[in-house]
C-alpha cells in the first residue's frame, strides 16, 4: 500500500517555509521521531475511517467498471476485482505503520494478505478509484483516471492526520482502457523501494505500506493522498477544506499582498481570493519539491500534469532513476527519448509548464484573475531558484551561493560522465588549503574522476583553486564543513542497478536483496560500515536498456 498524508487538522500560516515544514513535518512523523507518549497500536479493524472524498463530491451512478468515459463525477465506486492466489507479505515499513497507528504485530496476522491484497474486505473501507484528467507529454489528454488503483478511503490517525489508503494493482476500473488493473513484480518493487528512499533523503513523497505478491496479482500498497493537479472544478473546495484548511481561515489582518514583477507594479491580495493563495501555495511547494529533486540527482521521468502532487509530493513511481554519471540531458523514460522533454535538466522547466497549465484552467474559470495566475508562475520561479541555490550551497559547503563556481562544476561534471552521488561524498574530503601541492590538489576526487586527460586535468586544478578559496575564506573549520556536507549529499542512493539486482532476485522468490535496500536506504546519508559496496560506481551492465532506462509501463 501507498501512503501519504491528505491533511492535518490543525491550520497553518502561508509563508514561503510552507514546503519546508511539511518535508520536516513528514519524516518527523514517519520517522517516529516525535515521541508524543504512548503509542497507540491498533488493529486493521480499528481504523478510524472517515470517506470525506464520496460523502462529499458527486460519483458515477454505475458500479461496473467496463472502460468507458465518466461524466460529471469525482470518482466511481469499484472494489477489488482480481481473483488472488495465496498472497504473500514480502516486504512492510513498521513507520508508515505508527502513521497510521497500526500495531506492527498485525503484520503477522495470518488474514493480514488477503485484507491488503483485497481479497478479504477491509472492515470499514469503501473503496473507489479516482476519476481526473491531465496533460500528457505536453498534450491534453482528456479522461485519464485511476486504472490500477483502488482507493480504500481516509484514515484519521490520532494526531488529526487524515492519511488516504489505497491498494495498487488490485483489479480494473472504468479508467483501466485496455490494462487488467494489475501491477507486476518489477514496477511494485521500484515503487516501494523508491518511496521509502526519497522518505529517507528528506523529500515529500507518498509512502508504502507494504508489498505482497500472489500468483495472479503483484502489487499492494495503502494510500495515495489527493493527489494530481485537479481537472474537476467542484473539488476545489474540498481540496482546500481538507487539504489546505489554513488558507480557508485567512482574512485580510494576514497582510498577504504582494507585488507582482509586472511593469505596472501591481499588487496582488491573495487574501481576497483564496483560489489565488491556493495556486500560489501550490506553485511554491512545486518548486521547493523539484529543487530537492535536482539536489539529490532524483529523475521522474513521466512529469505529466495527473503525476504532480498538489500537495507538492512525489507520487507516480515509474520510470524514474537517479543520476550516476551526471548528463543533464538524461531520461529513465525510453517513451521520453525522441524529445526529451522530461530529462534531469527540464525538470523545474516543467514543473513551471504544469503549474502554468493549472494557472490558466483556474483563470478560464474565472476563479483567479491573469495577474494572480502570472504571480503564481512567477513565485514558483522566484522560490525554485532560492531553493536550488540553498541546496547547491549546502552540497558544496559555502555559505553563500557562488554561481560561477556552481556553474564551473556542473560543466566539468558534464563534460567527463562524473558519478553525481559519490563525486558530492567525495568532496567533503577537500582541505581548505591554499597551499596544497597540485599534484594533491585532486587525490580526494579520484576515485570518480576517471580516465581524464592532461587538458581535462588542468581544467578540474584549475577549478579546484578557485573552490578552495572560496571555502577557505570562511570559518568553517574543514572537519565542520565536511559533517555538513555529508549531511546532506547521500553516501547511498537507489540506483536503477541495485533496484534491478533486488528485482532479479525476487523474481526467483528471493526478497532478502529487496530488504536489504530498504534497511539500507533508512540511513542514506550515514557510512553503514559494511555496506560499501552498494555505493560503488555502476558496473557496465547498469547501463544496458531496461536497467538505466525503463518504459512508461514498465
Amino acid at each position: 500500500m501507498e501512503s501519504s498524508p491528505a491533511s492535518s487538522s490543525s491550520p497553518t500560516p502561508v509563508t514561503d517555509s510552507s514546503a519546508d515544514s511539511l518535508a520536516k513535518d513528514l519524516q518527523n512523523q514517519s520517522l517516529g521521531a516525535v515521541d508524543e507518549g504512548v503509542k497507540i497500536k491498533k488493529k486493521l479493524e480499528d481504523f478510524n475511517w472517515d470517506h470525506s472524498f464520496v460523502k462529499e463530491l458527486p460519483g458515477d451512478p454505475r458500479t461496473d467498471v467496463i472502460s468507458r468515459e465518466v461524466l460529471h463525477a469525482c470518482y466511481s465506486k469499484v472494489s477489488p476485482s482480481v481473483e488472488v492466489d495465496d498472497p504473500q507479505l514480502v516486504a512492510w515499513s513498521v513507520s508508515v505503520a505508527e502513521l497510521l497507528d497500526l500495531d506492527p504485530k498485525e503484520f503477522e496476522r495470518p488474514d493480514f494478505p488477503l485484507m491488503l491484497s483485497g481479497a478479504k474486505p477491509l472492515p470499514g473501507a469503501m473503496s473507489y478509484a479516482q476519476c481526473y484528467g491531465g496533460h500528457q507529454f505536453g498534450m491534453w489528454a482528456g479522461q485519464l483516471g485511476d486504472g490500477r488503483a483502488i482507493t480504500l478511503g481516509e484514515v484519521l490517525n490520532s494526531k488529526g492526520e487524515r492519511w488516504e489508503l489505497q491498494l495498487k494493482g488490485a483489479g480494473r476500473t472504468p479508467y483501466s482502457r485496455f490494462a487488467d488493473g494489475l501491477a507486476v513484480l518489477r514496477s511494485s518493487i521500484r515503487e516501494f523501494l523508491c518511496s521509502e528512499t526519497m522518505h529517507c533523503l528528506g523529500i515529500p513523497t507518498t509512502r508504502a505500506l507494504c508489498l505482497l505478491t500472489t500468483v495472479a496479482i503483484r502489487r499492494k500498497n495503502p494510500a495515495q493522498s489527493f493527489a494530481g493537479f485537479l481537472s474537476h472544478f467542484y473539488a476545489l473546495d474540498y481540496a482546500i477544506k481538507h487539504h489546505f484548511p489554513h488558507i480557508e481561515s485567512m482574512d485580510r489582518s494576514d497582510s498577504l499582498s504582494f507585488k507582482t514583477g509586472d511593469e505596472d507594479d501591481s499588487v496582488v491580495d491573495l487574501t481576497s481570493n483564496k483560489y489565488a493563495a491556493w495556486i500560489v501555495e501550490i506553485a511554491e511547494r512545486t518548486a521547493t519539491l523539484v529543487a530537492r529533486w535536482q539536489g539529490v540527482g532524483f529523475t521522474h521521468g513521466v512529469l505529466n500534469t495527473d503525476n504532480m502532487s498538489i500537495l507538492g509530493q512525489t507520487i507516480d513511481y515509474g520510470p524514474f532513476g537517479f543520476l550516476d554519471a551526471f548528463d543533464p540531458s538524461y531520461t529513465p523514460n525510453t517513451t521520453d527519448l525522441p524529445g526529451r522533454r522530461y530529462c534531469f535538466a527540464n525538470q523545474p522547466d516543467i514543473g513551471l509548464w504544469n503549474i502554468a497549465q493549472f494557472s490558466k484552467t483556474l483563470a478560464v474559470a474565472q476563479l483567479i484573475n491573469q495577474k494572480e495566475a502570472n504571480y503564481a508562475m512567477e513565485r514558483y520561479g522566484d522560490k525554485f531558484m532560492d531553493e536550488y541555490q540553498a541546496i547547491m550551497s549546502k552540497k558544496l559547503g559555502l555559505t553563500k551561493y557562488n554561481k560561477e563556481v556552481i556553474s564551473k562544476l556542473l560543466n566539468n561534471m558534464s563534460v567527463d560522465k562524473v558519478d553525481y552521488t559519490n563525486f558530492f561524498r567525495l568532496l567533503a574530503n577537500v582541505k581548505a588549503n591554499p597551499n596544497t601541492p597540485e599534484n594533491e590538489l585532486l587525490k580526494p576526487l579520484k576515485a570518480v574522476l576517471l580516465d581524464i586527460g592532461k587538458e581535462r586535468k588542468e581544467a578540474w586544478i584549475k577549478w579546484m583553486r578557485s573552490y578552495i578559496q572560496e571555502v577557505g575564506g570562511s570559518e568553517v573549520s574543514d572537519e565542520e564543513r565536511k559533517a555538513r556536507m555529508d549531511s546532506v549529499n547521500p553516501k547511498y542512493i537507489l540506483r536503477n542497478y541495485l533496484c534491478q539486482s533486488a528485482i532479479d532476485a525476487a523474481e526467483q522468490g528471493d526478497f532478502s536483496e529487496v530488504n536489504n535496500l530498504i534497511r539500507l536506504m533508512k540511513r542514506p546519508y550515514e557510512e553503514q560500515p559494511g555496506m560499501e559496496k552498494y555505493a560503488r560506481l555502476p558496473p557496465a551492465w547498469a547501463y544496458r536498456p531496461g536497467v538505466c532506462m525503463l518504459s512508461c509501463s514498465s
